[in-house]
């Protein structure tokens, strides 16, 4: 394999998608939707609890709401063990308030609106906080940890700028296919960014391996045997955690589909950052006389 080889031109194909995943922004921008679809828990909004009094269809609950407030996006969670539904979405008037519960009750007769409350925008400021300071936290770890365990501060940034890049690809592709941003985005960084680095790290301890073994080869060389030495490890490793988020995509429900989507982004992404850019990243750092 030919990594360093061709470092620039997967430099170039990541910088190409993160460039779509900014111009999707700045599209969306213009078109006043917003440069991401930020959900309630982020915007602040509406919040309803219903006892639909039965097993309902989330589809046609999306449907009346969409067509009462034109929102294609309301987070629907079933409260589990009983009939209850907490629906959140953006703010809406009184007048819209009661168009939408004579909607839901003429779509489900034994549907009763229990409470209707807004969410606070300074908790959803908070929440916003809240995220950035644990990605921050998560990356300064990481880089630490790596910096320590190869004695390189240049493998522990290269680490973090592959991190960085998947973080981009993924607020991409928030971008592109207008997921929700809500709670589960929190998460989805942070396992992707615990995901990532795993691989990155193992592709890192064959590259020091090598480097015990053959210091008499170029370090490109012993990066590009590394990354090959590990590459079926990678692969079938994002291949079945692929099939099963696929799988929780396909039979999950609305909630579930908007953590599962960006997820599946992440995991192919991820593969590509450890054996394509995180090893080039290391290589590009590295002074002249070491390469």
């Amino acid at each position: 394999m030919k990594i360093i080889e061709n470092r620039k031109n997967f430099f170039a194909l990541s910088l190409i998608m993160i460039f779509i995943g900014f111009a999707a922004m700045f599209y969306q921008s213009t078109q006043s939707n917003g440069m991401l679809n930020w959900d309630v828990e982020f915007t602040g909004g509406t919040s309803m609890e219903i006892d639909m009094g039965e097993e309902y269809d989330h589809e046609k609950l999306r449907e009346v709401i969409f067509d009462v407030t034109g929102q294609r996006s309301p987070q629907i969670q079933d409260v589990i063990g009983t009939n209850e539904v907490a629906v959140k979405m953006q703010s809406i008037d009184s007048v819209t308030r009661g168009k939408l519960a004579e909607g839901i009750q003429a779509e489900f007769p034994l549907s009763e609106i229990k409470t209707t409350s807004d969410v606070s925008g300074t908790v959803s400021s908070e929440m916003q906080k809240a995220a950035i300071k644990a990605s921050l936290l998560a990356c300064i770890a990481m880089l630490i940890y790596i910096s320590i365990r190869f004695k390189d501060i240049r493998a522990g940034s290269s680490a973090i700028i592959a991190l960085v890049h998947d973080v981009l690809i993924v607020i991409a592709a928030y971008a592109i296919f207008r997921i929700p941003v809500n709670n589960t985005f929190i998460a989805v960084l942070l396992t992707i960014l615990g995901y990532s680095v795993n691989a990155t790290i193992v592709i890192f301890d064959r590259i020091r391996e090598n480097h015990d073994k053959f210091p008499h080869r170029e370090t490109a060389e012993k990066i590009n045997k590394s990354v090959a030495q590990t590459l079926a490890r990678s692969i079938n490793t994002s291949i079945t955690t692929f099939f099963t988020v696929g799988a929780v995509y396909v039979i999950g429900v609305q909630s579930i589909k908007e953590f599962a989507l960006p997820m599946m982004v992440g995991i192919i992404v991820g593969a590509y950052s450890s054996i394509c850019i995180s090893g080039s990243v290391w290589y590009t750092l590295l002074p002249k006389n070491e390469k």
